[in-house]
């Protein structure tokens, strides 16, 4: 009996690590304003709310909007507030630090298949 909880504990705890491998790849990104890593896990359509403008964008359209975003904004770094998981879904929430503000940062991912996929990034002000 003791075995069989400590192959099921070890089993959590493997998949926790690899239930966040997603996200933590993409507060990475984030910390080092690298759009093109977080790109990695857009979804087909990715909602993207900025400060100044908020829509749906195709892949390639929501790297260039989030690099834009970056390079206007040159990142110091991201700390995170809150991150959670809820029905296969993860979510994160942190503070975006940049040269000149600080942004409420939401991440929103969703479980296709085996792989987790960027559905919303919204960076607004605090």
């Amino acid at each position: 009996m003791k075995r069989f909880l400590l192959i099921v504990l070890t089993g959590l705890v493997l998949s926790s690590f690899t239930l966040f491998s997603g996200i933590s790849d993409i507060i990475s990104a984030l910390k080092a304003g690298n759009a093109g890593d977080v790109a990695k896990y857009f979804d087909t359509t990715v909602e993207i709310t900025l400060p100044e403008k908020s829509s749906s964008y195709s892949k390639s359209q929501a790297e260039l909007v989030l690099r834009d975003f970056f390079v206007n904004n040159n990142v110091r770094g991201f700390n995170i507030m809150h991150q959670g998981e809820n029905s296969g879904s993860q979510y994160c929430i942190g503070t975006l630090s940049t040269k000149s503000a600080s942004f409420r940062t939401t991440i929103y991912m969703k479980q296709k298949g085996d792989k987790q996929y960027l559905q919303e990034i919204r960076i607004e002000n605090r």
